[in-house]
């Protein structure tokens, strides 16, 4: 029998979440506004950043939010980076973490800390297109669909185990622009695929089978 790491859901109340940005924060928008909602069943509890003078911590603060923003520059080393980040975050013991287009690779320390409970998404089918130019990859490759993947992080990079995913058509125009269009409708996509993961997971809890991401726990 596989052997199954179980995360349940919080009950009573709201699943804790921590949300990390490093952009315009649209994914964090929509987690807001989900949020909103009693039923979704999470509550954003904070909002951290790599970088200050972003459209998504203003975000965060119209929504009444708390931030903190940790600058990999600003540290002598990148895991002593990590190592105040992990510190940052588990004060706020959340029972998920959602990476909304934070662009800093997480380091080892997060990771242990927070192992099975960090959300990502990627503008790829995993495990085809990892890293930064999942979108441009997959136009050059040629294939004629691509989309988005919600998944879990692990040490490796865009190799977590998969949550769920969203196909998007590859047209002769994207080929033309080089991808912005493209990139454009995978964003929709995403943002729909992340509120309804976190929800999920919020409400139902997940446990992790083989690479397996099984809903509800």
């Amino acid at each position: 029998m596989a052997s199954a790491e179980v995360f349940s859901p919080r009950t009573p109340g709201p699943a804790r979440v921590v949300v990390l940005v490093s952009g315009s924060g649209t994914n964090l928008q929509a987690l807001i506004d989900a949020a909103a909602d009693p039923g979704y069943g999470a509550e954003i509890l904070a909002v951290g950043a790599d970088r200050d003078g972003i459209t998504g911590l203003e975000r965060a603060e119209r929504a009444g939010l708390p931030v903190f923003v940790h600058r990999v520059k600003d540290f002598p080393a990148r895991d002593a980076w990590d190592r105040e980040l992990t510190d940052a975050v588990a004060g706020y013991r959340p029972d998920l973490v959602v990476t909304a287009g934070f662009m800093k690779i997480l380091g080892p320390e997060f990771i242990a800390a927070f192992a099975g409970r960090i959300v990502n998404t990627h503008p790829a089918l995993l495990p085809a297109f990892p890293g930064a130019h999942g979108v441009t990859d997959a136009l050059a490759y040629g294939v004629k669909v691509t989309g988005c993947t919600v998944h879990l992080v692990d040490a490796g990079v865009d190799t977590g185990p998969i949550i769920a995913q969203g196909v998007v058509e590859i047209t002769d125009a994207d080929h033309a622009d080089g991808g912005d269009a493209l990139h454009e409708r995978i964003k929709t996509v995403e943002r729909e695929l992340l509120v309804e993961v976190v929800g999920r997971l919020a409400r139902e809890g997940h446990r992790i089978e083989d690479r397996k991401v099984r809903i509800p726990a």
